[in-house]
């Protein structure tokens, strides 16, 4: 939805007096719906752990399994690994928000494409859930030597182990708790805090602004890892939903102008009509 603003759209909100605080609330209600599917897109054990086992071997291959020489590197720091326990729940949700909001108040045709990107991007993330359902290292079994940080160190969530019923599967207390333990693949913890970075990057003109926001993906990917909730490879899935989303969003923004410019085209006719009569 959209209007024009000049040449560019902006989000049809921008017309009504606190329209903000509609986009607010559409955005709080996708991302619950959102959590609804993925918590039920789980598929079962045996498939997750198939596939982290493919993973593992698809990263040996191209030498990317470094996931636990990296963690075993800090296991020893409590305070190190407490404190990405808490970056991985907070900065994730917190950064995607102060985007929104800055290009909402003072860029809002790049709001719209942006906005459109990120939902896409959900869409997109519950294909891979639902699809490929994945065991992320902290709960793969004893012999790959992964630390469930989030059981073992301070962190805002549930500082409890993960268990696992007769049959292989989170149990219910656990289900309860973290909700879809193996929605790993894509990592959207890598690809929202890459669409932070390339939504902001052309309206942030400090140079230390923009090193910040080049930095920011890259705490994230290290943090997913030192924490052991998701593969590398989980960080290029994250990476392939952002340019879907983008794409999508693009053509979205792209078949909008052309039906502007049809509308157009249709005014200015049946005005020459007119005086032509």
């Amino acid at each position: 939805m959209q209007e024009v603003e000049g040449a560019a759209p902006v989000p049809r909100s921008k017309r009504l007096r606190h329209g903000w605080a509609l986009e607010a609330l559409g955005g709080v209600l996708v991302y619950l719906v959102y959590d609804w599917l993925r918590d039920r897109a789980a598929g079962t054990s045996v498939a997750a752990l198939r596939h982290a086992r493919d993973v593992v071997s698809a990263e040996q291959f191209l030498g990317l399994y470094h996931e636990h020489s990296i963690q075993s590197a800090f296991l020893d720091h409590g305070w190190f690994l407490s404190f990405w326990n808490i970056y991985y729940g907070t900065i994730h949700f917190v950064m995607p928000v102060v985007a929104l909001v800055w290009l909402y108040r003072r860029w809002p045709a790049r709001y719209l494409l942006w906005r459109n990107t990120l939902l896409f991007m959900l869409g997109f993330a519950l294909v891979g859930f639902i699809l490929y359902p994945l065991t992320p290292p902290r709960l793969m079994p004893e012999h790959y030597g992964f630390v469930d940080t989030a059981a073992a160190f301070f962190n805002f969530g549930p500082q409890v182990h993960v268990h696992f019923d007769a049959a292989g599967q989170p149990s219910a207390s656990a289900v309860a708790q973290f909700g879809n333990l193996f929605a790993a693949m894509p990592s959207l913890h890598v690809g929202w805090s890459t669409w932070v970075a390339l939504s902001l990057w052309p309206v942030v003109r400090r140079w230390w602004g923009k090193a910040l926001l080049a930095l920011y993906p890259v705490t994230i990917l290290f943090c997913i890892v030192v924490t052991a909730n998701h593969w590398i490879l989980d960080a290029v899935g994250g990476w392939v939903v952002l340019g879907l989303g983008y794409v999508s969003a693009t053509a979205v923004a792209w078949a909008a102008c052309r039906r502007r410019a049809a509308r157009g085209q249709s005014g200015v006719s049946a005005q020459r009509e007119a005086v032509s009569r």
